[in-house]
């Protein structure tokens, strides 16, 4: 038998998080705040919101014969999903990179259906099969991701509204990442953390919810914090960063 002190565990290290939002409330850029290096695989092709922000992140581009490559094809997720997800470098990233990134899988569902819509019998409408066929692909794309070794990983999503039901019958909306429900929980499960980014409309201020409830799905299993501003969302190793926003969620509920 082997076995491995939970002591030796670090919690700032190779973690896993989804973070979902609105269409353009800025997920893409609060990758900006992540720390060390960090890889981008770039689903929707908004890398470019990133223009002139740091050396330090880097897009995938596939080989295309060109010196600068090209951007991940849209009408094309299947065989560039599988590029990636084979080359022998994205497969070690971690002895280059701190941190991988993928954006945004709500749109590689998407495009994923046109795709398959396209290989239909009327090359439009997507077939019974798909949807179950959808399901074990995208389970498969997030394990092999997971799996790759000494990486935090980020996965962006938009966000949905889902309806769900308590025990005593009542019914309730709870917002979601934009995945397809049979997908869901188990791309919910095997995240540390499940983070809500919103913007106060009062300030513009970003912040992301951590902690979950009837209205929110979200988890935060890394450390205590229940939100935390957009700057501050990957400082789990930050001890003073936790507890100055413990204190500040404990006098906002005084007040």
């Amino acid at each position: 038998m082997i076995t491995k002190s939970a002591m030796s565990f670090r919690k700032n290290k190779d973690w896993k998080m989804i973070l979902y939002a609105k269409a353009g409330q800025g997920k893409t850029t609060s990758i900006k705040y992540l720390k060390g290096k960090t890889l981008v695989l770039d689903l929707d092709n908004s890398f470019k919101v990133l223009e002139g922000v740091s050396d330090n992140i880097q897009q995938y581009r596939f080989d295309n014969g060109t010196p600068e490559g090209r951007e991940f094809d849209r009408t094309k997720p299947i065989e560039d999903l599988n590029t990636f997800l084979s080359d022998p470098d994205v497969l070690k990233a971690g002895e280059t990179f701190d941190n991988l990134v993928i954006d945004n899988v709500s749109s590689l569902e998407k495009d994923w259906f046109v795709e398959r819509g396209r290989n239909s019998k009327n090359g439009i409408s997507n077939e019974i099969q798909d949807y179950s066929q959808w399901t074990n692909y995208f389970s498969r794309i997030i394990t092999t991701i997971y799996m790759i070794p000494n990486l935090n990983i980020l996965i962006t999503a938009w966000e949905k509204k889902i309806d769900n039901e308590t025990e005593s019958g009542q019914t309730f909306s709870q917002y979601a990442p934009d995945i397809r429900d049979k997908s869901l929980n188990g791309f919910l499960g095997l995240a540390d953390v499940v983070a809500r980014l919103v913007v106060n409309p009062k300030t513009g201020g970003r912040g992301a919810i951590l902690e979950g409830d009837n209205t929110v799905y979200a988890k935060n299993r890394l450390d205590e914090r229940r939100m935390a501003p957009i700057e501050e969302l990957f400082n789990f190793d930050n001890k003073n960063t936790e507890e100055k926003t413990k204190v500040k969620q404990e006098k906002e509920g005084k007040k």
